[in-house]
């Protein structure tokens, strides 16, 4: 199981000094990936539940989140070797032909390192902000996910569907990767597991708790190879929050990745067992890290400390 790490996104630690510090570090260390997540706004009244708290108010962490393309643009130059992940775009608030511009010609800066996480979203409000119907949202992510392979694909390119179309064309650059960037499909829904076997190129799970890792596993190498797919190839990744403690944790329902080091190392050991083929850490979630009222050296003195910890090997 590879590891991977992810980058200052959220609070006042997100700041570009630090995203270039935790990248280089990173890559130093032996990690496999650096990962950006995506929010656009933060609602004061939010109209919908946020999934894994309803009737709660969204994280802390969403409160400042940086733009995730921009953000790996910046650590591209920075590091060489480490692969530079969304998880996740929300596709369709943008239009296919714009956010295909962008992710190719990021492709090209990292030269090849980009794994592009795509996914739904869930949030009324911020499907709204951006123009966009919250209903057939599936409908159109499938339809999307076939204008970006076609927009990638040979020139000249032509697309006609029912949400987007593509006159014929010429479109370039094309991305560095060939046939395109690996596209990660995430999302909670039974729909995912299809989307991800037919459409995509492997899924992309945020915490997946870990009793539910090893079914999902086979669940989607089942569909892959339904779908006449290479399974042992399509990559299964998943986020995984950690929350760190000098001292371990108590109870049987302690939470997976919080606690001590032993711990977590411990934790990280079981989701190999399960066969996660990538974990990558997710601090952005820790309010004493990715808040906008946490202090963003202690911060990244905690980072720093996992980085080294918790590195591959």
């Amino acid at each position: 199981m590879q590891l991977g790490f992810s980058l200052p996104f959220s609070g006042s630690w997100a700041t570009p000094d630090n995203q270039l510090a935790v990248a280089r570090r990173a890559e130093e260390l032996g990690y496999s990936s650096l990962w950006v997540a995506q929010r656009l706004l933060y609602p004061v009244e939010p109209r919908n539940d946020y999934p894994s708290a309803p009737g709660q108010p969204w994280p802390v962490a969403f409160e400042g989140v940086t733009d995730p393309i921009v953000t790996l643009a910046h650590v591209a130059g920075a590091t060489r070797r480490i692969r530079l992940g969304s998880a996740t775009l929300i596709a369709v608030w943008v239009p296919p032909v714009v956010l295909a511009k962008q992710l190719a010609t990021l492709d090209n800066v990292c030269d090849g390192r980009l794994d592009v996480g795509l996914s739904l979203g869930w949030s009324v409000d911020e499907y709204e902000a951006c123009g966009i119907p919250f209903r057939e949202r599936g409908a159109r992510l499938d339809e999307y996910l076939r204008c970006l392979q076609a927009l990638w694909g040979d020139d000249p390119v032509e697309f006609s569907g029912r949400f987007y179309s593509v006159p014929r064309s010429l479109f370039l650059p094309k991305p560095r990767q060939r046939p395109r960037p690996p596209m990660l499909i995430g999302g909670y829904a039974a729909a995912t597991v299809r989307r991800a076997a037919t459409l995509g190129d492997g899924y992309l799970g945020g915490n997946v708790p870990l009793a539910q890792v090893a079914p999902l596993v086979d669940q989607l190498r089942s569909a892959a190879r339904e779908a006449g797919r290479d399974a042992a190839s399509f990559r299964i990744v998943s986020r995984g929050s950690v929350r760190f403690f000098d001292a371990p944790l108590d109870g049987d329902d302690r939470r997976p990745l919080w606690g001590s080091l032993d711990q977590i190392g411990d934790d990280v050991a079981r989701y190999r067992d399960a066969g996660l083929d990538e974990l990558f850490f997710e601090l952005n979630f820790d309010p004493a890290i990715g808040s906008r009222d946490a202090d963003p050296k202690a911060a990244m003195a905690t980072a720093l400390h996992l980085l080294e910890a918790l590195a591959p090997g």
